[in-house]
């Protein structure tokens, strides 16, 4: 029977990439009522979802309001949604969600009454506490403090992004007056006092200190009322890389303009608001080129954030209610060996933050130390402040080695570190490169050569993470390090085409981006399509962050329509829709939200038995694809492959932290139900500090 003809691009078989982030984000917000979570791992999950839709509101919605107000007409690619239409239902989303997100906070924080702390007034507090509360405002607060009057003789002030402001009404004389006070970021979000006998501890916020003392910012007139708002600023930024000749002073000019970016978000806390706002927010939203429907009113504390803070604090005196703390796995072959000796006989696996990210630490610094190493070459996108790995470059450059370092400067929000980090590196003798011009250099990768003989040895290491020493205690991200010589080549290649006159090589093994990665996945897809109409076992199972690119999800819909089984597991964003008759019956989609990141990018074929495997740092989303420079790399040691694998499956068996998408694109929470309960997470902590067979097939024992 001749297969029916569907237009596989209609908009009705795709999400909105905006409105998929938020139903992720709201899935970060739901944790904090899963009893598996701890108390205090509940609210940070909370201080998270904040954080994210801070970023969201500074990038993604920023965007799209200034095309909407430059009137550019140009539609989503997956529903066809004018930008208007995408900030309207980004609006109505997102409003519930933030709604919904309070309520749990109110929830959760009577919970933390039951340990001995509550918000309380000043005016609750016995009179011991308010003396502690007035030491803390003569000498904490009030010489951080700037008052700024508004009216026709004082310009409205810049008010900074994230930054909490209090807004205040005065008189003197019968006349009003109006004032806006900053509340420095550099000042403590809240203070705990000390309790009186076994009373409960009070939690007091900064912004409410500083209201309580008001009259004595402004000698010689009455306070009448006061409330609280903060603003959010555009952070996405065009930078203007064609004609520069110093890219490292267009970022800097780039991270100044960025401060004062256009205003797009105004939260007011409306707890001790007056009854009145309208008056003072249609001023605010004038003086700022906001609208209405850029207004979030809140019950409760401005900026969440707080709670992480929080959550360390009551931590460290109640650590059980937090997550049971676990040793990262140190491969047994390094004990007595060193990583250049090890890598000669075998490949090294690891699964960060179950294996210890010394190893990478160590690789590069026994490098930069080894008297037979030629070159180190690395990429760096994020960078941790303080890292090793950035001082034994420093020292592998001032001993002489050839060290090359691309340092990607547009990793947005980490651009100003990463600035400061080039710097530091070039006076060291580093030759520093800053990526392909309009492209976003992305890649995980280091290049190790080493003088052997009359000849040479490549060591390479191959990630799908960051080079970041902290986040690789938060973030599951996998890496290889081996010195096989077919990727050793290729990385050779690479990093000579980074650094040379040269179009993109054509590697052996590695599939790189622009465009050669999607070509890649394509061609693979295409087979697991020939393969079920030869054998009927075409599979094909991913895991990533995202999947946005509408010529890959066309390409799966093809394929499912196939037969091929098709099984994601996809942490955020998820533009394609499963179980749609006659389009994607064969696809199910699944996103983990737990104690980790999950960061790691995984793409298994079936390949009729054969299993073909790679790592990549790319998503499959257009940006990876198109607009930066990415590898995906092949597993070729078959014990690698296999534990990878088994990986994958355990994913795909958790029924404690997994969300199905449904074809009505919702999420719904597994249960175990009468099954045994499995979190993929939980499995793999457990087994990285307790299995030895899992320490076994690490060392490839």
């Amino acid at each position: 029977m001749e297969e029916k003809q569907i237009d596989l691009s209609a908009p009705a078989y795709y999400q909105n990439r905006e409105i998929s982030w938020l139903d992720f984000n709201e899935r970060v917000i739901e944790e904090a009522i899963d009893d598996r979570n701890p108390l205090l791992e509940q609210i940070n999950f909370l201080a998270i979802g904040s954080s994210n839709l801070d970023e969201f509101i500074q990038v993604r919605v920023a965007g799209l309001q200034v095309q909407d107000e430059l009137g550019i007409r140009e539609r989503d690619s997956k529903k066809s949604w004018l930008p208007k239409k995408q900030l309207q239902e980004i609006t109505k989303k997102n409003r519930a969600i933030v709604q919904r997100q309070y309520k749990l906070y109110q929830q959760k924080m009577t919970e933390i009454e039951k340990l001995g702390y509550k918000v309380e007034q000043i005016e609750q507090l016995t009179q011991v506490q308010q003396n502690e509360v007035r030491e803390i405002f003569d000498k904490q607060i009030k010489p951080a403090l700037t008052p700024y009057g508004v009216d026709a003789y004082r310009p409205f002030p810049h008010l900074h992004d994230g930054t909490i402001q209090i807004f205040v009404h005065l008189e003197k004389e019968g006349k009003p007056y109006a004032a806006i006070i900053p509340v420095s970021p550099l000042l403590d979000r809240y203070h705990l006092l000390e309790a009186e006998t076994e009373d409960t501890r009070p939690l007091i916020f900064v912004e409410e200190i500083v209201e309580y003392y008001l009259s004595e910012l402004f000698l010689g007139y009455t306070v009448l009322d006061t409330f609280t708002f903060r603003v959010t600023r555009n952070a996405d930024l065009e930078i203007q890389e064609e004609g520069a000749e110093d890219l490292l002073r267009v970022i800097e000019d780039y991270i100044e303009r960025r401060k004062n970016g256009m205003a797009v978000r105004l939260e007011v806390d409306t707890r001790q608001a007056p009854h009145n706002l309208e008056e003072d927010i249609l001023f605010l939203i004038e003086k700022l080129d906001l609208t209405k429907n850029d207004i979030y009113y809140l019950d409760g504390p401005l900026d969440l954030t707080y709670l992480t803070t929080l959550r360390d604090e009551l931590g460290a005196i109640y650590p059980d209610l937090l997550y049971k703390p676990f040793n990262p796995y140190y491969p047994e072959v390094l004990n007595d060996r060193s990583i250049i000796e090890v890598l000669d006989q075998q490949d090294l696996y690891l699964h960060h933050p179950y294996d210890s990210f010394k190893p990478i630490v160590e690789f590069v610094q026994e490098a930069a130390s080894n008297k037979n190493t030629v070159s180190i070459k690395m990429t760096l996108y994020r960078v941790s402040e303080d890292s090793q790995l950035v001082k034994s470059l420093i020292n592998a450059a001032e001993s002489g080695i050839q060290v090359t370092v691309l340092m990607e400067l547009k990793a947005r929000f980490d651009e100003e570190n990463n600035v400061i980090l080039a710097k530091k590196l070039e006076d060291a003798g580093v030759h520093i490169l800053y990526g392909v011009r309009e492209l976003k250099t992305h890649s995980k990768i280091t290049l190790v050569t080493k003088k052997v003989g009359k000849g040479f040895k490549r060591y390479v290491h191959l990630g799908t993470g960051n080079y970041h020493e902290k986040t690789a205690k938060q973030y599951t991200d996998m890496g290889i390090l081996t010195s096989d010589e077919r990727l050793g080549q290729d990385a050779t290649d690479f990093f000579n085409y980074l650094s040379g006159y040269s179009q993109q090589p054509d590697y052996r093994y590695l599939d790189v981006s622009p465009l050669k990665m999607r070509d890649a996945f394509i061609a693979r897809i295409d087979n697991e399509i020939n393969m079920q109409k030869e054998h009927g076992n075409g599979h094909f199972i991913a895991k990533m962050n995202a999947l946005t690119d509408k010529i890959l999800i066309e390409k799966m819909y093809e394929a499912s329509r196939a037969g091929v089984k098709i099984e994601l597991i996809i942490r955020g964003i998820c533009c394609l829709i499963p179980g749609l008759p006659e389009v994607s019956e064969n696809i199910t989609v699944r996103s983990i939200v737990g104690r980790f990141l999950e960061h790691s990018r995984i793409y298994y074929f079936y390949n009729n038995g054969e299993e073909d495997l790679y790592l990549a740092s790319a998503d499959m989303m257009t940006r990876n694809m198109v607009y930066r420079v990415e590898i995906a790399f092949p597993v070729l040691s078959e014990r690698i492959k296999q534990i990878i694998i088994d990986t994958l499956y355990l994913f795909l068996k958790d029924n404690t932290k997994a969300w199905l998408l449904q074809k009505d694109e919702t999420y719904k929470k597994v249960t175990p139900g009468k099954q045994k309960p499995v979190g993929a997470q939980l499995e793999l902590t457990r087994l990285s500090d307790q299995e030895e067979a899992y320490h076994q097939k690490q060392n490839g024992s």
